[in-house]
């Protein structure tokens, strides 16, 4: 394993904005990928008369994507700076595609926010539910690219102007605009990506690998805490056997570990622990991981579930209280609506049982008490009731596992944080 800290890194933005380009280009000028695995891109780009496509192709790796031109699944490559090693999660831009973001989202250490500089293109809907996204979902950490500066000619005016906007937003969030880093860069081209480019001499600041290693701090690793692994996917694998993968948030997961699997209640033993296809004797928080477990089948558990040690397992909700901010709904939100929560790697329908108090998003206090009815722009304090089992932790507990977003009729409704857990017994 590298000797370097663990950075979990992901993309974020509008479908075009670029971000599988910039990512492609990154592991190419970091050396993370080889030159004739590129040039089987080009070819590939080319035969299917995308020609600008061949860094985006990086990273869709499924045939559907590279036809349609655009991320579904959420790839995972690793590369390395002289400071830290990168695990790259790319996450979709596209509408359909947002609850993978939010399964990227909630594995990411610091995101870079990718914004297109093309005239006509800049802030759109997506980019702002991402941003508000990136926020509720606890990540601090972000750079902003200005993407695709060559399609304006490197025009400095232009830069200034989108940052101002940017900026706007993400102040209206809630972040600190004047900690965030801006980087003018053509992915393509490869201007400001690994090194500095010569053709923007107005910006003093760094290229993207190098604000990479001087802005992101590692964050705390909770080694400390009890266990918790959400699982992402479970393979069965010919003379292994049943082999779960997903991320350790909290705590420590030996082999040999005795482990339980919440909603499900399974038991099993891990065998083996692998990283990147290096065996390793423990997993902590950060590490993506696959591990093989002993008295398991792969019908047993699924994806959603989490890994825990049985003397202190997940949490289980019976039901819980949450704070949300209501990104958009096209009417209002009452008690008794049923829509899907999305938290770690779990998606479950759950009912709105009381809407306890409306709340000011900026200081916490209470509006208005039992409202009716909430809409659009308002947050508020909610009581939830899970249509079938799930794990849910509190945010003064487990903060990894407490945030969720909320979707329906194809959008992020809402997004939102639990605060207390009444168990299921």
């Amino acid at each position: 394993m590298p000797n370097k800290p663990h950075i979990n890194l992901m993309t974020a933005g509008h479908v075009d904005a670029g971000k599988s380009t910039l990512i492609g280009r990154l592991l190419y000028d970091t050396g993370a990928i080889r030159e004739e695995e590129m040039r089987k891109l080009k070819e590939i780009a080319k035969e299917m008369k995308k020609e600008t496509f061949e860094f985006a192709f990086v990273m869709d790796q499924v045939k559907e994507e590279r036809e349609r031109g655009v991320t579904i699944d959420i790839a995972h490559k690793p590369f390395e700076t002289q400071k830290w090693f990168f695990t790259i999660i790319d996450t979709p831009g596209h509408r359909d595609f947002v609850k993978n973001m939010i399964t990227g989202a909630s594995q990411a250490d610091a995101a870079i926010f990718v914004i297109s500089a093309k005239e006509g293109e800049g802030i759109q809907d997506q980019t702002k539910e991402h941003a508000w996204l990136l926020k509720v979902l606890g990540i601090g950490q972000m750079i902003v690219v200005l993407n695709k500066m060559d399609a304006n000619n490197y025009d400095e005016k232009r830069f200034n102007t989108l940052k101002e906007e940017v900026s706007k937003l993400l102040k209206m969030i809630g972040y600190k605009v004047e900690d965030i880093p801006f980087i003018p860069v053509s992915a393509f081209v490869g201007d400001n990506v690994a090194k500095k480019s010569d053709k923007m001499p107005w910006y003093k600041g760094q290229s993207l690998v190098e604000t990479l290693d001087s802005y992101i701090k590692e964050p705390e690793k909770p080694v400390t805490k009890p266990l918790r692994l959400p699982i992402q996917d479970v393979y069965s694998i010919t003379g292994v056997g049943t082999v779960p993968v997903g991320r350790v948030e909290t705590g420590v997961m030996k082999t040999n570990d005795t482990i339980v699997f919440e909603p499900s209640g399974v038991k099993g033993e891990v065998k083996t622990i692998e990283v990147h296809h290096q065996q390793i004797q423990e997993a902590k928080p950060g590490d993506n991981v696959g591990f093989n477990v002993r008295g398991i089948n792969k019908a047993d558990v699924r994806r959603g579930e989490v890994v825990g040690h049985p003397n202190n397992p997940p949490t289980v909700a019976k039901e819980f209280t949450a704070q949300i901010i209501v990104l958009q709904h096209p009417t209002v939100i009452t008690n008794g609506y049923s829509p899907v929560f999305h938290c770690h790697t779990e998606s479950v329908a759950c009912t709105i049982t009381e809407i306890i108090a409306k709340i000011d998003p900026r200081t916490g206090a209470v509006v208005q008490e039992k409202p009716d009815f909430i809409k659009t722009g308002d947050a508020a304090k909610i009581k939830v009731t899970p249509t079938k089992p799930f794990v849910i932790e509190k945010n003064a507990d487990f903060p990894e596992l407490s945030r969720f977003a909320i979707r329906d009729m194809g959008m992020t409704v809402a997004a939102g944080v639990c605060l207390e857990v009444v168990k299921a017994k």
